[in-house]
């Protein structure tokens, strides 16, 4: 038998897959051009068709808080259980945060 392989994108073929109509489809340049401020709560949502600066699949779907910049990519805090992490995620997988935070 082989051993089962574990990469990055392991068991992913639910989380990381558009619709139909969804595919080819690149995010819109508003959406790209949007500039977060420190200290504001953005929907981490991975975009599938783009891997460059690709949070892990245990972030999808989490509320981070925007930390700082580095480059084109933003550090973003997460809570992850009772630890808080710092990850480094492009904007084409970042959504303003429409909620209530508290």
């Amino acid at each position: 038998m082989v051993a089962h392989s574990k990469g990055y994108r392991t068991r992913t073929r639910k989380l990381l897959t558009k619709s139909v109509r969804e595919r080819g489809a690149v995010p819109h340049l508003s959406a790209l051009m949007y500039e977060y401020r420190q200290g504001e709560y953005v929907t981490i949502k991975i975009n599938p068709s783009i891997h460059k600066g690709m949070p892990h699949r245990r972030y999808h779907g989490r509320v981070g808080v925007i930390v700082g910049k580095r480059g084109k990519s933003y550090e973003v805090k997460v809570t992850l259980g009772d630890k808080e992490k710092i990850i480094i995620v492009r904007p084409e997988h970042l959504t303003p945060f429409n909620g209530v935070k508290r």
